[in-house]
C-alpha cells in the first residue's frame, strides 16, 4: 500500500477511504479467508492508483462525479432502527422471497427466504462466514476492477449483499426481491452492496434489485452484481432505482453468459440525484442471447447516466439494446452504448437503439451509440433519436375531445410502454407499470398546457 501514498494524498478524500478500509479489513466478514483478503487488497490498491474518474475519461465524459469525490463519506456504522410498516409500500406482490438490506446490512427480521429445493437465497455475509467455498469460484471473477474505479471500490469494501444460487434444471416461477434501503443520517454515508447470482445449466429465475430511501439525506450507494448464466439458463434481471434526489447511486451489473444462455436485463431509473447505471454482458458461449432494456425518467436537476458495454465473444450470439429516456426540468440524461464484436464472434446479430423525449428547453441528453467490430460476418445496427412530444399526435387526441393534460399523459405512457412491452407479462411488469404510471402522472400534470383552462386532466382510471 505504500506505493499509493502519494496518489492518496493528491486526490481529495482518498485518505478518508484509506482510514475506512483499514478499519473495515479488521472486522469484515470472511476477513480470515486468504483469497478474499487478497481480492479486497488488490481492489483497494487499484482504486488508490486511479482515483475517481473524471470527464477526461472517455467512459465518463458526460458525467462529473466530483460531488462524490469531494464528499467525506463514511461507512454506515450501525443499522438504523426501522419500522416494519415502513416497508409495506415497497413490497413486490407475488415474490418468492425478499431480502432486505438497510444501510448495506442484511436485516433478517424484515426478510423471507425461498424454500424450494435447489434454490439458495442468502446474505452474502452469512455465506462468507458459514460456507465460503460456494463463493470462491465466482466472487470477483467477472467484475473488471482494472477498468472501473467504482467496481474496484465496491470490491474493496464488499461485505454484504445477496447470494443466489439456482441448481441445474431448477425453475423458480416467482421473482426474488432484493430491497436496498438507505436511511437518513447526520453525516454522509456510503454503502457497497455486493450481489452474486449463479444460475446453473437450464435453470430459470428472475431477480429484482430495488433501491429506495427512508428519509432525505446525502447517501452514496455503490453496488455491484455478478451474474453467471450457465448453458441454456434463462435469467431476467430488473434494476429499479427510486431513491431520494440527494442520493448518489452507482450500479454495475456484470453478466457472464454460457452457451445458449438467455438473459434479459431491465433498468427503470426514477429517482436519485446522480445515477450511473452500468450494464456489461459478455456473451461467452455460442448461441447466447441478451436483451438490455431500460427506461429513465428525469426531472428537476437529476443526472441519469446509462452505460452499456456488450461483448460478443463467441459466434451465433444475439444482443438487443433498447433504452428510452424522458427528461423534464433541468435534468440531464446520458446513453453511452458500446458493442464490441470480437474476431471469433462470427454471425453476430446486434442492435442498439436509444430514443429520448425532452419535455423542457432546459433538459439535456447526451447519446453515444458505438460499434467496435473485429469480425467480418456480422449484422450490427445502432441509432438514436431526440425529440419532443409529437404535436400532431397531441392535436389528434385533442380533436377527439381529450383535454391537453390527459393527452400528454397518454403520449408519455405510450412512450414508456415501449420499455414495459419488452418485459415478460407477470407480477414484476405489473408492479413496474404502476410505479411508472404514477411517476408520469405527476410529470404530465407539471407540464403547463398551451391553453390555460385550469383543467388538470382526467383521473388515472380514465386515461391509464
Amino acid at each position: 500500500m505504500k506505493e499509493s501514498t502519494s496518489v492518496i494524498t493528491a486526490i481529495p478524500q482518498l485518505e478518508t477511504y484509506l482510514d475506512a478500509f483499514g478499519d473495515f479489513q479488521n472486522t469484515a466478514p470472511g476477513r480470515d479467508l486468504g483469497w478474499l483478503r487478497k481480492l479486497r487488497d488488490d481492489a483497494f490498491a487499484r482504486f488508490c492508483e486511479v482515483g475517481f474518474p473524471t470527464t477526461h475519461d472517455e467512459d465518463w465524459r458526460f458525467t462529473n462525479v466530483s460531488a462524490i469525490a469531494k464528499t467525506p463519506f463514511r461507512l454506515a456504522a450501525t443499522t438504523n432502527e426501522v419500522c416494519k410498516n415502513d416497508f409495506d409500500a415497497w413490497a413486490l406482490p407475488g415474490a418468492a422471497c425478499r431480502l432486505v438490506f438497510v444501510d448495506g446490512r442484511f436485516v433478517r427480521e424484515l426478510s423471507s427466504t425461498a424454500s424450494k429445493k435447489g434454490v439458495t437465497v442468502a446474505s452474502l455475509a452469512d455465506e462468507l462466514n458459514s460456507n465460503p467455498s460456494s463463493l470462491e469460484p465466482h466472487l470477483g471473477r467477472y467484475l473488471n476492477i482494472e477498468r472501473d474505479a467504482f467496481a474496484a471500490l465496491n470490491t474493496a469494501f464488499a461485505a454484504d449483499g445477496a447470494f443466489i444460487h439456482i441448481r441445474k434444471g431448477v425453475v423458480l416461477e416467482q421473482p426474488i426481491h432484493l430491497l436496498f434501503v438507505s436511511t437518513a443520517s447526520d453525516a454522509p454515508t456510503m454503502t457497497h452492496p455486493r450481489n452474486l447470482i449463479v444460475a446453473e445449466e437450464q435453470a430459470q429465475l428472475a431477480v429484482v434489485e430495488d433501491y429506495v430511501s427512508l428519509g432525505s439525506a446525502v447517501a452514496f450507494c455503490n453496488t455491484a452484481t455478478e451474474l453467471l448464466a450457465a448453458e441454456s439458463a434463462v435469467v431476467s434481471h430488473y434494476m429499479l432505482e427510486r431513491e431520494d434526489t440527494q442520493a448518489f447511486n452507482i450500479s454495475t451489473l456484470r453478466i457472464q453468459q454460457g452457451r445458449s444462455a438467455n438473459v434479459a436485463t431491465h433498468s427503470v431509473l426514477l429517482g436519485g440525484g446522480l445515477v450511473r447505471n452500468n450494464v456489461h454482458p459478455v456473451l461467452a458461449g455460442e448461441g447466447a442471447e441478451c436483451l438490455i432494456n431500460g427506461l429513465f425518467i428525469g426531472n428537476g436537476r437529476q443526472h441519469l447516466d446509462n452505460y452499456m458495454l456488450v461483448e460478443h465473444a463467441s459466434p451465433h450470439c444475439d444482443s438487443r439494446q433498447f433504452y428510452n429516456g424522458i427528461l423534464d426540468g433541468q435534468s440531464h440524461g446520458v446513453f453511452h452504448g458500446r458493442i464490441i464484436v470480437h474476431k471469433d464472434a462470427q454471425k453476430t446479430d446486434a442492435k442498439q437503439t436509444n430514443r429520448n423525449l425532452l419535455l423542457s428547453d432546459d433538459a439535456q441528453i447526451d447519446t453515444k451509440p458505438q460499434l467496435e467490430i473485429y469480425a467480418d460476418d456480422v449484422k450490427c445496427t445502432h441509432g438514436a433519436t431526440i425529440g419532443q412530444i409529437d404535436e400532431t399526435a397531441l392535436f389528434y387526441l385533442r380533436s377527439r375531445g381529450i383535454d391537453e393534460c390527459s393527452a400528454r399523459k397518454l403520449l408519455l405512457l405510450a412512450f414508456a410502454n415501449e420499455c414495459l412491452d419488452r418485459m415478460k407479462e407477470d407480477g414484476v411488469r405489473s408492479h413496474l407499470q404502476k410505479l411508472i404510471n404514477r411517476h408520469l402522472f405527476g410529470m404530465a400534470n407539471s407540464i403547463a398546457p398551451t391553453e390555460p383552462s385550469g383543467d388538470k386532466g382526467r383521473n388515472w382510471e380514465e386515461v391509464g
